[in-house]
Formats: C-alpha cells, structure tokens, sequence
C-alpha cells in the first residue's frame, strides 16, 4: 500500500516524521494484507456513446460526464471490486475499541482497494488495452443508482459476495464499481 496515499486520507503530510503514526500505519497495513481477500470481475462490453449515455445493449447508463470520459470508445471494461467482509469486521471492531487504529485502518482500507483497482487496470494495459480514466457511480452525474444495473451485468452478489443495499450502497463497504473506456478496437 502507497504511505503518501494513505497519509493524503488521513489527511495528513506525506512528510511526517511522527514514529508512532507510522509504526501504527505500518501495523495497519500488516493487517489488512493478512486477513483481507480481494475479489474482482470484469467484462469487456461492446458500445455506443452518445452526447449525453453509454448504450451497452439495451442498458443505459445516463451521464454526460461519463460519455464524455469515454467519447470515440467501442467498447468498455465494467468491473466490480472488493476487499471482502473482514475489512467490515476489522472496522467495526476497531471503531469500538481504538478509534485512532480504526481511522488509520479504514485509511489503509482505502488504499488497498484503490490498489486492487489499479491492479486490474494494469493487467488490462498488459493485455494491449488502451484505457480511460475509470469512472463509477455516485460520481458527478452518474447517478448511484446505476449500480443495479453494473450488479446485474457482471452478477457481483454471485461471483464475488458483493451487495447493494436499497440505496446502492456496497456491501462489503470497501468495494468499488467502475466503468473504463478502451480506446483501441
């Protein structure tokens, strides 16, 4: 996990020398690679991009912004991520017992998952992929709600144990779900 990264969400300088402050993040870290199983799923989707929608299908995802981000693409990558239930577990147990460790953790959390993300995205370029920059809902105008329809297309509940409460909120809470355009056909 990147210290800087997760320094920046403790909002704190990447410049710090406190000791305990790092030793903890350290420790942190420690843990959430121990016991945190990350899970992905992706799948290449051909489409159509308008002024104002991503078409895949007869799906539509509303926004503007995202078809901009995505305008000339003919296909894109739809991928869900997640950390798994004990980084759930770790938060609630934390934020009964040792509120700074559970701050420095849910920090570390963060990090790791944009890790995962990243990761993936990696893996993509590997395979010869040109990519944009990944955008997923509850962004600008991308409503959250269009992450029915994400959960739908890549079965996240039944491949990867990934949920969405009545209002599109992920379960496990360190999860993300994104769309990324591929520039190249």
């Amino acid at each position: 996990m990147n210290k800087a990264e997760i320094l920046r969400y403790l909002r704190t300088s990447s410049k710090t020398d406190d000791e305990r402050l790092l030793s903890l993040i350290d420790d942190c870290c420690a843990e959430v690679n121990e016991c945190v199983k990350p899970k992905t799923l992706h799948r290449i989707f051909d489409c159509e991009v308008t002024d104002d929608s991503l078409i895949i299908g007869d799906i539509v995802f509303s926004s503007k912004r995202l078809a901009g981000t995505i305008k000339g693409c003919k296909r894109v990558c739809i991928f869900g991520a997640t950390l798994g239930t004990e980084c759930d577990r770790l938060l609630r147990t934390y934020g009964a017992t040792d509120v700074t460790r559970a701050m420095v953790l849910q920090a570390c959390l963060a990090s790791k998952i944009e890790e995962v993300c990243d990761s993936l995205e990696d893996n993509l370029k590997e395979e010869g992929m040109a990519l944009r920059q990944r955008y997923s809902p509850g962004y600008f105008d991308l409503d959250i709600n269009e992450n029915k329809k994400i959960f739908e297309m890549l079965e996240l509940t039944k491949r990867i144990g990934l949920t969405l409460t009545e209002t599109c909120q992920m379960v496990p809470t360190k999860s993300v779900t994104a769309i990324i355009g591929i520039e190249n056909d």
